[in-house]
């Protein structure tokens, strides 16, 4: 019974694939995107049972080689992802439907509506697969179609910069993913999934290739710097998918591994903690110095993977102490915040992708004033921005809530140095949490608030209503996930004693609703107590020049971390005099130094060009000469299998 829900939304996104190709028209467009929200009701369905029930159900798909069959099978953990894609999906097929109209040509329109559907698709059967074979394959699938994504307009270098460096970096994770799984085969005998009752200086080298390999995919520092990239690039309702959806399947394949390990070390959390930490911290500083809404929204998508990483670290490190209570809260805590991190950002990236259609750029500096022209945009993008700042009661705030409390409950650890690094890690968490609530201040005010800034700006219409209708999906789950948390963790079994926060959120909307009463109640008088010269220091009307703008409100910020982001800052003064007493012109300006790319990424480059720039002097162009390089490269195969294999 339950393997009839997938095999409907396996169809159902097989036929969304095909279907653009077919006819080729926008009633086949929308059809497509019909199926894939079909899909997503059958996932929900399929995910709520297994969740409820605790089933565990195994199925075969079909063989491809003896030995190696492309099982499908699904257990809570892997029900709880199938619930992530089930709830992203509907919004961005919603949302899609009018969005992908605005690509440039017909094809382009089919292309991506095709490739949304198997990049859907992919994701999927990467969470139901049931071997390391199944896996790598279907990793490789949502791989290269999103990369395809990626590249929709492949006519524009920014574009093609961004999909060479997603290709570089996807192509270094599936090389550490592989090394990971023939690591694990090697030791098991099998490709399957099961348990790792081995002891772990054998899982060592398993554990850092695919912590490694996922860490890629998943957008951990040092390796973010596809990010930033991709998600310009990419359309909208793609970048909902990449980062709500596909940074996860990435978590998933991580925690899969981690799950079933018996014994895993204590240095394992360490280094996940640490990393997270780094991650978080690191993730939003970048965010705040942007002014590309999109480049911002991926920056913010490093430091939630970076909290949903830290909740592995403390499930790691409390395992290991003999702490089951903790380490479940923690382990819950970061599937809860993976959760609602694919709701909230998905949210922001549709609405994003609004406000740049709507404008025609992805500048904030050019946004201003969008509250008036499109309302509705704006309220949507204001539950989004609240619910990622983590306030209550939506539920970005409950997740980060019960990773703080594994924090205060780590009192109960008896190694002292395990509490300082605890205790570190915890005021770097507190840093980041108060640091997002800024950040999103800053992208809310600066792009919907006073008045606008530019032309464009000030034409800017309200989108479609079912791209709106698309955005309010997402949007309702954040509210309803949020009101509803402590009710919904009980139902899965999980009584974390977290509060409750429907009645929090009454009293919220209650007191919302007194104060805009007061306000508007406030008086009889029609005219204005206080005069415009007085408020406006003589000048009586505001202009979009006297605003903040993104640069000047994260400036301080700035400052303070200037040793991070590595401040430069020179400037030029012309004079109307000899001596240089009278200021006539001069210019200032603010370099910040992409301290990964200059000193990471550039270097390794560098070094494998010029290890390519030398082995392409040994082809020589003479047949003896490979069949030489065939025969050692024979026998060094052969004496690795001997000794090594």
């Amino acid at each position: 019974m339950l393997e009839a829900f997938v095999y409907g939304a396996v169809i159902a996104l097989i036929f969304g694939t095909v279907l653009p190709f077919l006819y080729r028209n926008k009633k086949a467009r929308k059809a497509s995107f019909g199926l894939s929200l079909i899909s997503s009701i059958l996932l929900l369905i399929f995910a709520g049972i297994v969740l409820y029930t605790g089933k565990e159900p195994a199925f075969q798909a079909f063989r491809f080689l003896p030995g190696l069959d492309f099982t499908l099978a699904a257990d809570r953990l892997s029900a709880g992802f199938i619930l992530l894609i089930a709830a992203v999906v509907p919004g961005v097929s919603i949302y899609s439907i009018e969005y992908v109209e605005h690509a440039k040509s017909e094809a382009g329109k089919d292309l991506q509506t095709a490739l949304t559907n198997l990049f859907i698709l992919a994701m999927l059967m990467v969470v139901l697969a049931g071997n390391m074979v199944g896996f790598l394959v279907f990793w490789e699938i949502m791989s290269l179609s999103s990369l395809l994504l990626v590249l929709h307009d492949y006519s524009s270098e920014e574009n093609k910069k961004a999909g060479f460096f997603y290709f570089v970096m996807t192509s270094l994770s599936t090389t550490f993913l592989f090394l990971g799984f023939i690591n694990l085969f090697r030791l098991t005998g099998s490709a399957e999934f099961g348990q790792l009752d081995y002891p772990t200086n054998v899982l060592t080298l398993p554990f850092l290739c695919l912590f490694i390999g996922f860490g890629i995919k998943a957008g951990i520092v040092p390796f973010h710097k596809w990010l930033p990239y991709a998600h310009p690039a990419a359309p909208s309702s793609i970048s909902a998918l990449m980062s709500g959806v596909m940074l996860k399947v990435a978590i998933y394949g991580f925690l899969r591994f981690l799950l079933f390990v018996s014994a895993p070390e204590l240095w394992w959390g360490i280094l996940v903690l640490i990393a997270g930490s780094l991650s978080a911290v690191l993730g939003v500083i970048y965010a705040l110095k942007e002014s590309d809404i999109k480049r911002l929204l991926a920056y913010s998508s490093i430091e939630n993977i970076g909290i949903i990483l830290i909740g592995i670290g403390l499930y790691l490190i409390f395992k290991v102490e003999g702490l089951e209570a903790l380490s479940l809260l923690s382990l819950v805590g970061a599937c809860f915040h993976a959760f609602n991190h694919a709701l909230f950002k998905s949210l922001l990236f549709l609405c994003s992708g609004s406000v740049v259609h709507a404008t025609g750029t992805r500048n904030i500096e050019a946004f201003g004033g969008l509250v008036k022209r499109m309302p509705h945009t704006a309220a949507l993008f204001l539950i989004g921005s609240v619910s990622i700042a983590a306030l209550p009661p939506t539920n970005g705030f409950i997740s980060e809530l019960i990773l703080f409390q594994a924090y205060f409950y780590s009192s109960a650890l008896p190694d002292p140095l395990l509490k300082v690094l605890l205790i570190t890690t915890l005021s770097v968490f507190a840093l980041t949490s108060a640091l997002a609530a800024a950040l999103f201040v800053k992208l809310f005010g600066i792009t919907f608030l006073a008045l606008p800034r530019t032309k464009c700006a000030k034409e800017a219409t309200e989108v479609s209503k079912l791209m709106l209708l698309g955005e309010a999906v997402p949007a309702a789950l954040c509210i309803l996930s949020g009101l509803f948390s402590s009710r919904l963790l009980i139902l899965l079994g999980f009584d974390l004693g977290i509060p409750d926060m429907l009645p929090l959120g009454l009293i919220l909307v209650g007191a919302c609703g007194l104060v805009w009463l007061a306000v508007n109640n406030s008086g009889t008088s029609k005219s204005p107590r206080i005069s415009k010269e007085t408020w406006g220091c003589g000048i009586l009307a505001q202009h979009p020049t006297m605003e903040y703008t993104s640069a000047g409100f994260s400036e301080p910020l700035v400052v303070i971390f200037k040793k991070i982001y590595r401040t430069e800052i020179s400037s030029t003064r012309v004079y109307a005099d000899t001596k240089e007493s009278i200021f006539k012109s001069g210019t200032a300006r603010i370099h910040l130094i992409k301290f990964f790319e200059e000193h990471l990424y550039l270097p390794a480059a560098c070094a494998v060009s010029g290890i390519s720039s030398q082995v392409s002097k040994m082809q020589n162009g003479k047949l003896d000469t490979y069949v030489l390089y065939v025969f050692i490269a024979v026998l060094t195969l052969m004496i690795f299998t001997r000794y090594f294999a």
